[in-house]
This record gives C-alpha cells, sequence and structure tokens, in this order.
C-alpha cells in the first residue's frame, strides 16, 4: 500500500495483514529516531499480526538525518515525509496519510510498547471515541520520567484540564493513544507542536467525544541524545493552550474576582478610615479598589468577547453565557446602561464642583471629597467601558457561520447571505 500523501511520497511498506478495509493504523511522529524506530515498528507489526486485524505502520518522519526512513521501511512500515516541522505537524501528516478506521498513535522512542496496543482497539471497538494510555495507573519505570515532569508538569496541566474542561482524564499528555479516524476528523486538529496533545483532549471535550483510558507502562527511551522536548518551553505552550481555549479562566474568573474584590475595598472605605490590625486604611487603598474594580470590568467585557467570538468560530460550544448574550446584550441597551453609569459618574463629580463654588473655589477636605471624586471617575470609566464593549459585542454579531459553507469557514453578516466584501459591484455594467 503505497501512495502519494500529505508532504511527500511514501517510501516502502505494506498493509501488514491485507484486507478488503484497513483497521487499524498505527503512527508514530519520527525525528532522528534510527536506534529505536525499527523496535517500535516490528512490535507493532507483530501486535497487528498477533490481533488477526488488517493493519499499517506509518512512519510520519519530520526530516531525520540518520537514516530513519531506511530502518521504518525495512521494519515494514509506510513512511511519509512531513515537511513541517514539530511534533503535532508530524503526526497530522501521518494521520491524514493513514486509511485505517482506528488509529493508534505513539513516540518512536521505544518508550512505549506498541506490542500491548490490543487494549485499545478493543476500547475503540467498543465504542469510545478517544482511548488515552494513562502512565500512572501502568507504571512508570526507573528513569523513564523526570521528576518535575512526574510529580510538578504532568499533574500540574492535567489538573488544570481536568478544572477548565472538566475532560475527566488522569494522564491528559500520555503519547500512547488511539482514536476513531472519523472521531479525529470532527476535532479540527490545527497545532503543529508538543500542544497537540492537549489540543486533541480539550476539543474531544469540548464536541463531547466519549473518552476512555487504558493503563500503559512507561519505559526508559532508546535514545543516544536528549529528548526533543523541551520541559518549560513545551509546558508553557500546553498552558497557553488550555488558557486559550478556556475564556472562563483566563477573563472570567479573575475579572469578576478583581471587580468584586475592588468594588467591596470601596464600599467598604467610603464612609471613612478602617482599622485593620494595627494599621489603617484610607483614601489610597480605595484608589487601588478602584482600580481594581475598573480592571476587572475590563477583563470581564475580553472574557465575554472571547466567549461570543470562539462560539461563533466554532472553537467553543455554545453555553448559558453565549445563549444569554445572543438574546440579551444588544448595542443599544449597552448603550443605555453605560450612559446610566456614566451620567452616574459625571453626577457625582458635578456635585464636588458644586461643593466646591461654595467654597468660593476654596480648599476642600481631600479626604472626603476623594472619596466621591473616585466613585465619579469609576462610574465614568465603567459607563464608556460598557457602551463600547456593546458596541463591540455588536460587531461581532454581524458574523455568524454560514448555513451551508464548507467547514463553517464562510461568514456573513445579518444583512446579507454572503460575506459583506463578496457582495457584487453595483457599479459594473452587467444587466440586472
Amino acid at each position: 500500500m503505497v501512495g502519494v500523501v500529505c508532504d511527500g511520497s511514501a517510501i516502502g511498506g505494506a498493509s501488514v495483514i491485507p484486507g478488503p478495509e484497513i483497521e487499524v493504523s498505527v503512527v508514530m511522529p519520527c525525528l532522528n529516531e534510527a536506534r529505536t524506530v525499527g523496535v517500535c515498528v516490528a512490535k507493532a507489526v507483530r501486535a497487528l499480526r498477533e490481533m488477526g486485524v488488517s493493519g499499517e505502520v506509518i512512519v510520519a518522519d519530520n526530516g531525520s538525518t540518520d537514516g530513519s526512513q531506511q530502518v521504518a521501511a525495512a521494519a515494514g512500515a509506510r513512511v511519509v515525509p512531513v515537511a513541517r516541522r514539530g511534533y503535532g505537524a508530524a503526526l497530522q501528516g501521518g494521520i491524514s496519510a493513514a486509511a485505517g478506521r482506528y488509529v493508534v498513535m505513539g513516540d518512536a522512542d521505544d518508550s512505549y510498547d506498541f506490542s500491548r496496543i490490543e487494549p485499545f482497539v478493543a476500547r475503540l471497538r467498543a465504542g469510545d471515541e478517544l482511548v488515552m494510555g494513562n502512565r500512572f495507573r501502568g507504571g512508570i519505570q526507573p528513569g523513564a520520567m523526570p521528576w518535575h515532569h512526574r510529580y510538578v508538569g504532568n499533574p500540574v496541566l492535567t489538573g488544570l484540564l481536568n478544572l477548565f474542561f472538566r475532560a475527566g482524564v488522569r494522564d491528559a499528555h500520555c503519547g500512547l493513544r488511539a482514536f476513531r479516524r472519523d472521531a479525529y476528523a470532527r476535532l479540527d486538529l490545527v497545532t503543529t507542536g508538543m500542544e497537540f496533545a492537549s489540543e486533541m483532549v480539550v476539543k474531544a471535550t469540548l464536541r463531547g467525544l466519549r473518552v476512555g483510558e487504558v493503563p500503559v507502562v512507561l519505559h526508559p527511551d532508546g535514545r543516544d541524545r536528549p529528548p526533543h522536548l523541551r520541559s518549560f518551553r513545551d509546558g508553557w505552550r500546553h498552558l497557553r493552550f488550555l488558557l486559550l481555549f478556556c475564556p472562563l479562566w483566563l477573563f472570567l474568573v479573575p475579572g469578576l474576582a478583581l471587580l468584586a474584590a475592588g468594588g467591596g475595598l470601596m464600599v467598604w472605605l467610603t464612609p471613612g478610615p478602617r482599622p485593620v490590625g494595627g494599621v489603617v486604611l484610607d483614601v489610597h487603598t480605595m484608589l487601588l479598589g478602584a482600580l481594581c474594580a475598573i480592571l476587572g470590568h475590563q477583563t470581564l467585557w475580553l472574557g465575554l468577547y472571547s466567549k461570543v467570538f470562539g462560539h461563533r468560530l466554532g472553537l467553543l460550544p455554545p453555553d448559558v453565557l453565549t445563549r444569554a448574550v445572543d438574546g440579551r446584550v444588544t448595542v443599544e441597551r449597552g448603550l443605555v446602561l453605560g450612559g446610566l453609569v456614566f451620567a452616574a459618574g459625571v453626577g457625582t463629580n458635578l456635585w464636588l464642583v458644586a461643593r466646591w463654588w461654595g467654597v468660593s473655589l476654596g480648599e476642600l477636605d481631600a479626604g472626603r471629597t476623594l472619596r466621591v471624586a473616585l466613585w465619579g471617575l469609576s462610574g465614568m470609566v465603567l459607563g464608556v467601558q460598557a457602551a463600547y464593549g456593546a458596541f463591540f459585542l455588536g460587531l461581532l454579531d454581524l458574523w455568524k457561520p454560514c448555513p451551508g459553507a464548507d467547514g463553517g469557514s464562510l461568514l456573513y453578516s445579518e444583512r446579507a447571505a454572503v460575506h459583506p466584501f463578496d457582495a457584487p459591484d453595483r457599479t459594473s455594467d452587467a444587466p440586472g
């Protein structure tokens, strides 16, 4: 089974067990893994034969210069060159070339035992759409995982993923996993680096895929060079991806906390100074509260924009907030609310001007009047933010997925059935 796929021509290889339909494709990303890729391919070939399934082994080579391609082909793999660099890019290329109904993916460094992939296939046959390996249940052999990955990186990132998305997985970054190819097509995965692993789990959860786990053993890899993984760089890329796909925890929770803390501090200090543990909190602390309230309010708007925009693009599923925005938040209502808050702020400051006029433009009691001024300033800023925020949401509301567009990528205005910039040229000489 040889063909031209992805970024280059496939090299060598054939389906392990011939049949009218390939059931299982084993895909391995590879970059200079000549020492181990042959062993991994041989184990996968043997496993497929012992299982008696029609299958294939694909090595997605990402530009190896050590002869990995020839080693893999000699062991029975079909080698697919993938020009775009990166772990995720290599896997995307290999998966695109796969013909199997089910795909098993894993690293080509011999850290996972490809002879034990039958439980993954069994779970897929039973109805799971994504099956994750769990190294913490299966076992981590001495020297197989650095301590900071085992006790810090993996638990923290997996915990955040479960907190943000309620995925319910215990090892979100296991490199050995399997999935239905039709389910994978619905995920529309795009990341090219190590965060590809997180993207798969996040999107599977957001799209409601049935996710299962099986125990796997992690072995020390057989490399004679440092791993491609860079702990802090790739850890940050995973965390950044999780935050970008979760406006609730990136924007809404911090924004609400800032707004509540800042507003509460202002209310608490409005009557006058407050002694706390031997110190006195006064108007300067109230100023800090005003700044927190303004920052929190603006962050909440950013979260709202992100929710709506992510939903419009199909990246995020609809939820209570986006449904409420679609039905209730309009430019007109935002202008009315923002205008009322702004007017309250202006009225507060006009009251201060009147007090100043009452003392013949003389000196005012800064301790009392500054408290009122902070409320006036905050009202004016929050009112302007609300009004312009509603306008921006109105702009987002002009763009919605076009029914019938390929992949939902074409957008349309409420006023037209096509993209407004694709409207016919009314100045042409064409009749009609």
